[in-house]
């Protein structure tokens, strides 16, 4: 994450999560959601009360979410109860879900700590019952799975790569 904004990356992280929730939603086409989030929802920097975020890695992660959609969802919801299949999350917990672990699972530029931080944290600002505890466990599993070595673990196991699959909700 060198070279990045901490605080541009978590306004980037938050709308993240609503970009993703408005394409599940009105099952928006990616681009068109990511040109409207830069042209209406992004500040420059001569405006005051308009939220500046790092739009590179905003659209990065967007566009890697949708692009590994499968493998996402198919890990997440290997880690949920079986009467809790991930089409039954909240929409906004599903998306917060899949960004995060897209995250884990392709940006390896970023220690699993800080997304798991950061996605908690956020977690936190929209829930307020056992949400937040249910995402740190689940990012804590594929952390540790798919990036053992930064846990001090052995035996990694990554995650195939399927960046050029796309699915839908």
């Amino acid at each position: 994450m060198s070279g990045a904004n901490p605080k541009f990356r978590r306004a980037a992280r938050i709308a993240i999560v609503q970009a993703l929730y408005q394409m599940d939603v009105a099952n928006a086409p990616f681009k068109t959601v990511v040109r409207e989030f830069r042209n209406h929802r992004f500040g420059y920097n001569d405006e005051s009360d308009v939220v500046q975020v790092d739009e590179n890695f905003f659209e990065e992660v967007i566009e890697g979410v949708v692009g590994s959609q499968n493998a996402i969802d198919t890990k997440i919801s290997t880690l949920l109860p079986e009467k809790w299949p991930l089409r039954r999350l909240d929409l906004t917990l599903r998306s917060l879900l899949r960004a995060s672990a897209f995250e884990i699972m392709r940006r390896p530029d970023v220690p699993a700590l800080v997304i798991i931080n950061e996605y908690v944290s956020i977690a936190a600002d929209f829930f307020d019952g056992k949400e937040p505890g249910m995402v740190n466990s689940i990012l804590d599993k594929i952390a540790k799975e798919v990036r053992a070595s930064e846990f001090g673990l052995v035996g990694a196991a990554p995650i195939a790569d399927t960046s050029n699959e796309s699915g839908s909700s």
